[in-house]
């Protein structure tokens, strides 16, 4: 009945099945085994209502995979009031089941943050202090038993509060534990999918070192022979690109033999080399520096650039698509000692889809220009930095990729 609910609150709802039923078990067995003189029809019609209740939330939460917490709060609440209605019908604070309102808080500090769980016990709280403040005269003095009620009212408090605060503590603490090892576990799968890519980037890049070099052979001579024909000139910017690749893949293969794949480089310097690249293979396409360079030394390898290159080319092809010919790039710090460098890429495409922004960057997902996994090596890249990166949609139109980038303080910048 309850495998398509939200778990947290489909365990709530067995319990309360279980517990209306035990409810009309005990109230029947009362009265008709025990004899004892209680009102039943009241009962009977408050556990009635409660069924009806739970019928609705039944109904209510069939097909909820992900309840709100002001609906768990809802049916705590109505939890509580029930058991305060039942037990002021049967002895009220000298019903021998009074404790029963610990068992909100304890759901509440499992299931609850800290101002929904605050709401509940003092909920329960005062509807103890109620039940006591009903209590008849006579069971208040028979036997001097005031004392002995207001302690146990006095220990209800206090269990409660000790329930709110331990409890609580614990479940916030297994809660961000089970985050932390859900980002590493998540952290690890995909290290393992980048294993796996870095190895075949790496066979398929020594394969290709040979045929590019015998392609820039063969376009020498093809110069030599014909130095007017348009199509060999046509060929020099892609067999570059080929070459300049080539040259950053040994590049860090060696600062990764060496330990040592840490650069640096300044904002200004980053700039230009953004422009010159960015116009050598996008000449259609024009970028708008909508800010100066930032005085800045930033953490740097040799997978920087086309880390942001990777960014750029989407941006293109976002602006080809939609017929446009501009990209907005600009340089940003929070204030002139913070750790970090801001730079913002935007597009006039169509932006991102919401289940794009929910998987770009964190995992491999289809794309037909390999867009999910450019941005997450991209996204790789600049997290062993110490950066981050950050995709959203601009509200004037377009995306936005927002890319954090780690300032190298004046001692390293000496070393």
């Amino acid at each position: 009945m309850f495998m398509q609910t939200d778990p947290t609150i489909s365990r709530l709802l067995m319990l309360r099945s279980g517990a209306i039923v035990v409810q009309l078990i005990a109230v029947l067995s009362v009265y008709f085994l025990l004899e004892h003189q209680i009102a039943l029809l009241p009962l009977l019609v408050v556990i009635a209502i409660e069924a009806i209740f739970q019928l609705v939330s039944v109904f209510a939460y069939r097909n909820v995979s992900q309840a709100r917490p002001v609906g768990m709060l809802m049916q705590l609440t109505a939890d509580v009031l029930f058991l305060t209605i039942l037990l002021s019908l049967s002895g009220g604070a000298t019903n021998a089941f009074v404790s029963l309102l610990l068992l909100p808080i304890m759901i509440a500090a499992v299931t609850l943050r800290e101002k929904g769980l605050a709401y509940i016990a003092v909920l329960a709280i005062a509807a103890y202090s109620f039940l006591l403040i009903r209590m008849p005269d006579h069971s208040m003095h028979q036997m001097n038993m005031s004392g002995h009620f207001i302690g146990m009212w006095v220990n209800f408090v206090l269990s409660a509060s000790v329930i709110a605060l331990v409890i609580g503590a614990m479940s916030r603490a297994l809660k961000e534990r089970e985050r932390t090892i859900a980002k590493a576990r998540e952290k690890q799968l995909r290290n393992e999918q980048l294993v796996s890519l870095d190895g075949a980037a790496a066979q398929i890049t020594h394969q290709l070192a040979t045929p590019i070099a015998n392609l820039q052979l063969l376009f020498e001579e093809l110069l030599e022979e014909q130095p007017n024909n348009p199509v060999a000139q046509q060929m020099r910017t892609p067999l570059k690109q080929c070459a300049t690749q080539l040259n950053d893949f040994r590049k860090l293969s060696a600062q990764l033999r060496n330990k040592n794949t840490k650069e640096h480089t300044t904002v200004s310097q980053l700039q230009t080399q953004i422009t010159d690249t960015l116009l050598l293979q996008y000449p259609d396409q024009h970028i708008n520096w909508l800010s100066e360079p930032i005085a800045a030394t930033l953490k740097s390898d040799a997978m920087l650039l086309p880390a942001i290159l990777n960014l750029l080319q989407n941006a293109c092809i976002a602006n080809q698509k939609n017929n446009q010919t501009e990209l907005e790039l600009r340089w940003q710090q929070n204030n002139q000692h913070s750790e970090c460098v801001y730079l913002l890429i935007r597009d006039f495409g169509s932006g991102f889809s919401q289940s794009q922004l929910a998987e770009l960057g964190g995992q491999l997902m289809p794309s037909s220009q390999g867009m999910g996994l450019a941005v997450l090596l991209s996204n790789v890249t600049f997290e062993r930095l110490n950066g981050s990166l950050t995709l959203y949609n601009h509200a004037g139109g377009g995306a936005v990729a927002k890319v954090k980038l780690a300032i190298v303080n004046n001692e390293q910048s000496h070393t």
